[in-house]
C-alpha cells in the first residue's frame, strides 16, 4: 500500500500541495495500521508452556516461537509457573515442552500447574489442540515422565492431540527439531497469516555458541579451596571470555564439555581385548578407538543398553534377575560404586568388538555448573566453584568425569570447551532494595557468591542474609577470606554458619533456619526472596521442611495457611532453587 503522490502539475499552491501530503500520508499510516490491526486479531495465537530445571526447555520453546512466527502465528511463550489454570484451559492451541527432574519428578517451575490440573476439579479442555515435546534422560527409569503425565492428562480431560508426543535423549537437539518442524506447520494450518515485522518473524535469535558449537577457551586459574586435610576436595576455576562477545547473568549455568581420563579409557580398552588403534567411524569421521573413547562417548557410568547386553553375554543370574526386577532400588544398590570398567573386569570372558562396544554407548554429555561469578563484576571471566569426585571402589579409584577433568587435565595450555545456559528464573531480585536469603552449604554457595558480587556492584540497599555450612570450618569453610570482606563491608548482612562435623550433635543450614526463623519470617513478609542451591535429595528437602514450619510457628498459620504462603512465593518468583 503505497502513499497517493501527488502531481508537480496539479492546480495547487506549494502550502496546499505541502497540506494534502501530510494528510495523504497520515490516511495511508491510518489505513496501514488498521491493516496489521485486522490481520493481528484474525490471526491464530499458539501458546508455548515450559517446564525446566536447567534452561534446555525454555531454549526449545524459543526456538518453536521463532518457528511459529515464521509460519504467520502469534507465538505466547510462558513459563509454566506464570500461568494459572483457568488460563491455561481457555487455550485452544497448545505446546508443552518439558523436561523430567530426578526420578520422574515434576520441574520446579511446572509443579503447581501440574499440581492444579492433575486435580479432580480441572475443567475439561476439550477445545484445546495439543502436542507434547519431552526431554529426558534414558539413565533414568523414569525417563521423560512429566511429559509423558502431561500428554495423559490433557487427552484425559478431552484435549485433541494433533501430534504424537515425542520423547528426547539427554542429546535432544534433532528429535526436537523435528519435532518444531512437524507440529508447527499443523498449528497454522488453514490460519490466517499475522503481519509480522523482519525483527517480529526473526524471533529470539541462537546464541553463537552453543553445545554442537562451543566456546574455545583457556582456564587461567584453579585454586585449591579447601584444606590439604579436608575430607573433600573443592577448586576454583576461572575461563577467559576475552573477544569472545560472551555475556552471563548471576544464576546462570556454564556447561563444560570434558574428555574422559585417558588411564580409564586405557583400561576399557585393554578389558575388551582391544588395542586402542582401531579405526571406526564416529559421526561420519574415522578415527581410532581411543580417540572415540576420550572424547566422544559416556565410558564412566554404563548406560542400561550395555547393562543388558553384558547380562546378556555373561548369562549371570543375578544381574539378568537385577534387570529384570520391579524392584529398582535393587539394580541401583547393585550398581553403586560400580562403573563400566568395574563390570567389564567382572565379567572378563566376554567378548566384545571395538565397533559392538562403542555402539552400545551413549554420546558424552556436557557438565552443568552454577556459576560462582557476576558477569557485570568480571565480564571478561567466568567462575566455577567445583567439588572433585573421587574414591575407592572395588579395589580402584574412581573419578568424576567433569570435576577431574577440569581439577587433573587442564592447565593453561589446554583448549577447554564451554557454553552458557540462562536460568531466568534464578535471578537477584530487579527492586535492589528487596531483602535475600540465600542458603548453600558446600559447592552451593557458588551462585550466591556470584548474586552477593552483583548486589555489591548494583550498590544495592537491600540486606543479604547467607545461610552456608560443610562438614569442618578449619578445612572446608570454601572463601572464606571474600565471607568475611563481605561481613566488614556491610555487604554481607548477616551469616550463618553450620559446620557439620564440628560437635558431637551435628547441625545443618536448616538447623539455623528453625533457631532463626523469627527473624526468617520478618524478612519474608518485607517481600524478601529465598534461594536455595545445592543437593536435591537430602538437603533441599530438609531445607523445605524448615522453611513450611517457621512459616507456620512465626506467621501463625495452619499447614494448609504456610503451604498457600510458600506456593505464593513461588508464583512470584520469590522460592527458587538450583538443586541436583
Amino acid at each position: 500500500m503505497k502513499t497517493p503522490n501527488i502531481p508537480q502539475n496539479a492546480p495547487y499552491s506549494d502550502q496546499q500541495k505541502a497540506w494534502l501530503g501530510g494528510f495523504f500520508a497520515g490516511m495511508h499510516s491510518h489505513m496501514l495500521q488498521s491493516a496489521n490491526s485486522v490481520n493481528q486479531s484474525d490471526a491464530r495465537t499458539i501458546n508455548i508452556i515450559y517446564g525446566t530445571q536447567t534452561g534446555n526447555s525454555e531454549s526449545v520453546a524459543n526456538d518453536a516461537a521463532a518457528s511459529a512466527k515464521k509460519h504467520g502465528l502469534l507465538a505466547n511463550v510462558k513459563s509454566m509457573d506464570e500461568l494459572e489454570l483457568d488460563t491455561l484451559v481457555t487455550m485452544e492451541y497448545l505446546l508443552i515442552i518439558t523436561s523430567t527432574y530426578g526420578e520422574g519428578e515434576m520441574p520446579d517451575n511446572a509443579q503447581l500447574l501440574w499440581d492444579a490440573i492433575s486435580a479432580d476439579s480441572s475443567p475439561k479442555m476439550e477445545q484445546t489442540k495439543y502436542s507434547v515435546l519431552a526431554l529426558g534422560d534414558t539413565s533414568y527409569d523414569l525417563y521423560c515422565q512429566a511429559g509423558i503425565d502431561w500428554d495423559n492428562r490433557l487427552s484425559e480431560l478431552g484435549a485433541n492431540r494433533i501430534y504424537e508426543r515425542v520423547d528426547c535423549d539427554v542429546d535432544f537437539d534433532e528429535l526436537a527439531e523435528s519435532w518444531i518442524s512437524s507440529v508447527i506447520p499443523m498449528m497454522a494450518e488453514g490460519a490466517t497469516a499475522a503481519t509480522l515485522t523482519e525483527n517480529e518473524t526473526s524471533g529470539n535469535s541462537k546464541p553463537k555458541y552453543n553445545r554442537k558449537n562451543p566456546f574455545v577457551t583457556k582456564m587461567h586459574t584453579n585454586r585449591l579451596l579447601t584444606s590439604k586435610k579436608s575430607s573433600k576436595e573443592t577448586r576454583h576455576f576461572e575461563f577467559s571470555l576475552e573477544d569472545s562477545g560472551l555475556t552471563y547473568e548471576a544464576g546462570d549455568a556454564l556447561n563444560v564439555i570434558p574428555q574422559n581420563c585417558p588411564e580409564l579409557v586405557a583400561s576399557i580398552i585393554k578389558a575388551i581385548n582391544c588395542k586402542g588403534d582401531e579405526e571406526l567411524p564416529v559421526n561420519s569421521e574415522l578415527m581410532t578407538l581411543s580417540e572415540a573413547l576420550r572424547t566422544h562417548f559416556e565410558i564412566k557410568l554404563p548406560n542400561k543398553g550395555l547393562l543388558q547386553e553384558i547380562a546378556s553375554r555373561s548369562g549371570d543370574q543375578e544381574l539378568n534377575e537385577l534387570l529384570q526386577s520391579k524392584d529398582k532400588n535393587k539394580l541401583s544398590d547393585y550398581l553403586w560404586g560400580r562403573d563400566t570398567l568395574d563390570l567389564l573386569l567382572q565379567f572378563p570372558t566376554i567378548e566384545i568388538s571395538a565397533a559392538e562396544f562403542i555402539a552400545l554407548l551413549k554420546p558424552l554429555q556436557h557438565r552443568a555448573y552454577s556459576i560462582s561469578s557476576s558477569g557485570k563484576m568480571y565480564p571478561d571471566s567466568v567462575h566455577l566453584t567445583v567439588a572433585s569426585v573421587r574414591y575407592q571402589s572395588h579395589n580402584r579409584e574412581h573419578k568424576g568425569v567433569c570435576s577431574t577433568y577440569l581439577a587433573d587435565l587442564v592447565d593453561e595450555d589446554s583448549d577447554v570447551k564451554i557454553f552458557f545456559s540462562p536460568n531466568t528464573s534464578f535471578r537477584v531480585p530487579e527492586d535492589d532494595s528487596l531483602p535475600i536469603i540465600m542458603v548453600g552449604p558446600g559447592t552451593g554457595i557458588a551462585p550466591f557468591r556470584a548474586f552477593l558480587q552483583e548486589r555489591e556492584f548494583k550498590k544495592a540497599s537491600g540486606k543479604n542474609w547467607l545461610l552456608f555450612g560443610d562438614r569442618n570450618k578449619a578445612t572446608d569453610y570454601i572463601y572464606q577470606d571474600e565471607i568475611e570482606a563481605m561481613q566488614t563491608s556491610g555487604l554481607l548482612t548477616r551469616l550463618d554458619l553450620a559446620f557439620s562435623r564440628d560437635q558431637e550433635e551435628k547441625i545443618y543450614v536448616q538447623d539455623k533456619m528453625r533457631e532463626n526463623g523469627a527473624e526468617m519470617f520478618s524478612w519474608l513478609e518485607q517481600g524478601g526472596s529465598f534461594y536455595v542451591c545445592g543437593d536435591a535429595n537430602y538437603m533441599a528437602k530438609d531445607v523445605d521442611k524448615a522453611l513450611h514450619e517457621l512459616i507456620e510457628k512465626h506467621g501463625n498459620k495452619t499447614v494448609e495457611q504456610a503451604i498457600e504462603y510458600i506456593n505464593q512465593m513461588k508464583k512470584e518468583k520469590r522460592y527458587v532453587r538450583d538443586v541436583y
